[in-house]
């Protein structure tokens, strides 16, 4: 018991670095346990949430995203570095460009998609699993309805018309705004 008994002096307790108070008998505040332990589980968690929930960037939101972004403020700063027509003929090449590159990485993608749901629709026919197989013609439906939307704005783009002239008209707008600022700095405001 002398061994147990090192353990409960008081006297000792009051001196031990572990203590809660010091010899001025101020007590210390208690430290939150977050500061010492990371909370590794919660972390692992969201990872695994991540990772589980691919995003859905491959269809046709990809192309709305492109379709919906401001390029205005892109072709006003391009007008104040390069102020040339030539310049602005080039970037709504560039930008048109992008939206045809974007448009057949979704086409390829929904390609791909109804060749591995055709392949899944004829296994799980044979299979006798019916209801399966005409989810999965569901959804291959939808994939072609996707397809020939997409198909709808790259025949509008080719005539700068549609839902894919906003992009252009947008760079545009700021590529001239541009310009204007740059005759509003540099003419307007000197006086004769």
């Amino acid at each position: 018991m002398g061994l147990f008994n090192l353990f409960n002096k008081k006297e000792n307790s009051a001196n031990s670095p572990f203590s809660q108070s010091t010899n001025n008998g101020v007590t210390l505040p208690e430290i939150p346990e977050t500061v010492f332990i990371a909370k590794e589980a919660e972390d692992n968690k969201e990872q695994e949430d991540k990772i589980a929930t691919p995003p859905s960037e491959n269809g046709i939101t990809l192309l709305f995203q492109f379709l919906e972004k401001n390029h205005e403020g892109k072709g006003y700063d391009d007008a104040l570095m390069n102020p040339d027509n030539l310049h602005l003929q080039q970037n709504v090449e560039s930008l048109k460009n992008d939206m045809e590159r974007t448009m057949r990485k979704i086409k390829t993608f929904y390609e791909d998609f109804i060749r591995e749901i055709n392949f899944h629709i004829e296994s799980r026919g044979r299979c006798g699993m019916i209801d399966t197989a005409e989810e999965l013609i569901v959804k291959k439906e939808t994939a072609e309805n996707h397809i020939q939307k997409i198909i709808e704005i790259e025949n509008d783009a080719k005539e700068n018309r549609g839902l894919a002239q906003g992009v252009l008209l947008s760079y545009t707008r700021g590529f001239r705004n541009g310009l204007a600022a740059i005759s509003h700095h540099s003419i307007m405001k000197k006086s004769f």
